[in-house]
């Protein structure tokens, strides 16, 4: 007993400074738990503000975008906007051209119209300066001075036909 009584006071004073120092541990653990909390909840946050700035970016980014693509648009509107204002003028040119060419061509015609009608009505006055009777005096030397042909005598009334037989039983063909 004399080695317990000694060991005694020896394993006390053990459990004591191990009691003492499993409090200090689990102090110590305590305090880590609190601090990885704590930096937890600041992670946390940490997240929280940066998926915040991240969708505000994104926001900003895709009304720039989107400015961006209404700018092109504008851009590539107004220019065939401006093609096509262009392809309009040049159209209008060539149909002024035309018009004019057209107008210059119905004043030809008309010119030639009139000229026509000058020579029609110049060859009508020398028309009415023959001789009724005499009018074809030039053409009698082109048939050689043939006379009219005259009708010699004859039966040239009867139509020569042929019957197919229309007349019923017997009939006869007459010629």
């Amino acid at each position: 007993m004399l080695t317990e009584s000694l060991a005694a006071p020896l394993i006390e004073s053990t459990r004591l400074d191990f009691e003492k120092r499993l409090a200090q541990k689990d102090l110590d653990v305590a305090g880590r738990e609190k601090s990885i909390q704590e930096r937890e909840a600041a992670l946390s946050k940490e997240k929280d503000a940066l998926e915040t700035q991240v969708n505000e970016r994104m926001q900003k980014e895709r009304g720039k975008i989107a400015a961006d693509e209404a700018k092109k648009a504008k851009l590539a509107l107004s220019n065939d906007i401006e093609q096509k204002t262009k392809e309009v003028a040049d159209l209008q040119e060539i149909l002024k051209q035309k018009d004019e060419k057209l107008t210059e061509a119905q004043k030809a015609q008309a010119d030639l119209i009139k000229k026509q009608r000058e020579l029609d009505d110049a060859k009508r006055v020398h028309d009415l300066d023959r001789h009724a009777l005499l009018a074809d005096a030039e053409i009698l030397p082109a048939a050689f001075g043939l006379r009219t042909p005259v009708a010699i005598g004859g039966d040239v009334d009867r139509a020569e036909t042929v019957g197919l037989a229309t007349g019923g039983f017997g009939s006869r063909l007459y010629c």
